[in-house]
């Protein structure tokens, strides 16, 4: 790791750090936190994938709906209109709405080749996104003179790496650069993901292999065609396996190349002084325990 003492952290002129972790247990909130104390620059990884490396997949699905109503397309045939992603921080529904649903087309889903075709250009763009981050560290600072640097990630990223490869080309790049931080829930704030999840079912990124086997589970057991499946009700099925699929992956990922803070205690760092001493601490009884 590149802080390997409490010291290290504590004296370090600039602070590189990536967090990881299922969405919804605060990476974006502290993320939030650091940047407005003004040293800290805010490197989102969903927001590079959708407007660097899926914006033109994004806009030109718009459009071919948009082609669809005779209105609309008359006016995109004579550039009479734009249409355009407006995705921001805070706002990344246009990347889940192309990632879209597998099932019925009446019920507002894709058909599984086009959806495992969707996943995987998100697969590429993931790793694509994660491998920016030192062309960012470096920006961060060169161009804005920023000394701290945070890489937010997205829930996916241990999808697409083996945490155990020593050689992984993807967790090597990061840990040279970044102190990983896996911000870990309990099985409390598990339930209250499936409760949301639940509640208002958002596309999701799957590895392949586990998309396969859920997809095969659910047809098996609802005994439906795939045009028959409802898409909402296939999500939110598969929702808790991905958690639990997804679950050692990140602990394998903090064992081997990083560090664990759990969501609770994210959830009372107010400023950039208690994320320090956070990290301090935690550095701290790594070092201890090894």
């Amino acid at each position: 790791m590149i802080y390997g003492s409490a010291r290290e952290w504590r004296e370090a002129a600039r602070k590189k750090v990536l967090f990881f972790g299922m969405s919804g247990l605060g990476k974006t909130y502290v993320s939030n936190i650091l940047r407005e104390s003004g040293d800290w620059f805010h490197y989102s990884i969903d927001y590079r994938i959708g407007t660097r490396y899926m914006g033109e997949y994004i806009t030109d699905n718009a459009k071919a709906e948009a082609m669809k109503v005779p209105f609309l397309r008359d006016l995109l045939l004579t550039d009479s209109i734009y249409i355009g992603s407006n995705i921001s921080f805070e706002n990344l529904t246009p990347v889940s709405a192309y990632l879209g649903k597998p099932g019925n087309p009446d019920l507002g889903g894709l058909p599984m080749p086009e959806y495992r075709r969707r996943q995987e250009q998100f697969r590429l763009a993931e790793i694509h996104a994660l491998l920016d981050t030192e062309y960012f560290i470096d920006r961060a600072q060169r161009l804005y003179g920023y000394p701290h640097f945070i890489c937010d990630t997205g829930g996916s990223i241990c999808e697409w790496v083996d945490p155990d490869d020593p050689a992984d080309r993807v967790l090597s790049e990061l840990s040279r650069h970044t102190l990983m931080i896996w911000i870990k829930g309990d099985d409390a704030h598990t339930a209250e993901l499936i409760r949301r999840f639940d509640k208002a079912p958002k596309p999701m990124s799957y590895q392949a292999e586990f998309l396969t086997r859920v997809w095969k589970d659910y047809l098996d057991r609802h005994g439906c065609a795939e045009a028959d499946v409802n898409p909402d009700d296939f999500i939110r099925w598969t929702y808790a396996q991905a958690l639990a699929h997804r679950q050692p992956r990140y602990r394998a990922m903090a064992e081997n190349w990083g560090v664990t803070v759990t969501a609770d205690q994210i959830g009372q760092v107010r400023d950039a002084g208690d994320f320090d001493e956070l990290i301090e601490r935690t550095l701290e009884a790594r070092r201890a325990a090894s």
